[in-house]
């Protein structure tokens, strides 16, 4: 009787110890499973920054950012669930260099932006930089075009901006002529954000071939030289982008989606 009383016993332990291994088990997949629902619902939080700048120097022709350099990452992150918010210095709508929307600078993407009414809304109402709070959002993407050399190159809140991103080790891309805006960008010890990294962007002979290099402020290839940085290129127009920590840069029209294929990565 005592035999089968322990033998009684012994299985009640054991279907107990099993259910609660299994109710474990089981809460441990709800609980994975509820992260895995929460990460696809939280959005991606994408800054993009453009110039509103228009003056193409002394020359009076006009300028602003490139918009292929902007359509191919806003519709590769778009298309992955981003949310993105468009910002200038000056608010209001972004100056387009009129020369990116020629037929001979069309792309599939620069195309789609044309049919577009929502992404064009947004670039005619782009917010005031000054009223973006870096906490909001998980990276922050430039766009080129000649329009960031001479405002977003000096301006104090995108020189805050980026410092800030970079302290909160968030991605950082620029692609083309959009490194000009890491011009005055330090490091919290004062030093160039750029100095010691993997960097590329427009090279000087491609600002030769298209006629600006004494047109423009100063050459990017050359400034991320002078600030110390680790700069390397390939052949004019091909496409090349290249990333160190959180800093993401491509050196051309031809390499923002690279760009935005590397950011996509930090985000995923």
């Amino acid at each position: 009787m005592k035999i089968l009383k322990t033998i009684a016993v012994t299985l009640t332990i054991i279907t107990a110890s099993s259910c609660k291994d299994s109710k474990n088990e089981t809460l441990s997949e709800n609980v994975s499973e509820a992260k895995k629902a929460l990460k696809k619902e939280k959005k991606m939080k994408i800054l993009f920054v453009l110039t509103s700048h228009d003056k193409l120097g002394n020359t009076e022709e006009k300028t602003g950012f490139w918009i292929e350099e902007f359509a191919s990452p806003y519709y590769a992150l778009l298309d992955k669930g981003a949310n993105i918010t468009i910002a200038t210095p000056k608010g209001g709508a972004a100056p387009i260099d009129p020369k990116s929307n020629t037929p001979d600078a069309a792309t599939e993407y620069t195309e789609r932006f044309n049919v577009d009414e929502t992404a064009q809304n947004k670039i005619a109402n782009t917010n005031k930089l000054i009223d973006i709070n870096t906490d909001d959002f998980d990276a922050v993407f430039y766009p080129g075009g000649h329009g960031p050399l001479w405002d977003l190159a000096i301006d104090k809140t995108s020189i805050a901006i980026i410092e800030k991103f970079n302290e909160q080790e968030k991605p950082i891309a620029f692609v083309c002529h959009a490194p000009a805006a890491l011009k005055n960008v330090k490091n919290i010890d004062g030093t160039p954000l750029v100095k010691g990294k993997k960097v590329t962007g427009f090279t000087n002979s491609e600002e030769a071939a298209v006629g600006l290099t004494d047109v423009v402020p100063f050459l990017v290839e050359d400034m991320l030289n002078q600030n110390g940085a680790i700069y390397s290129k390939k052949e004019d127009w091909a496409a090349y982008a290249i990333q160190d920590g959180n800093l993401i840069t491509g050196q051309n029209p031809a390499s923002s989606e690279l760009v935005a294929e590397k950011l996509l990565q930090n985000l995923n």
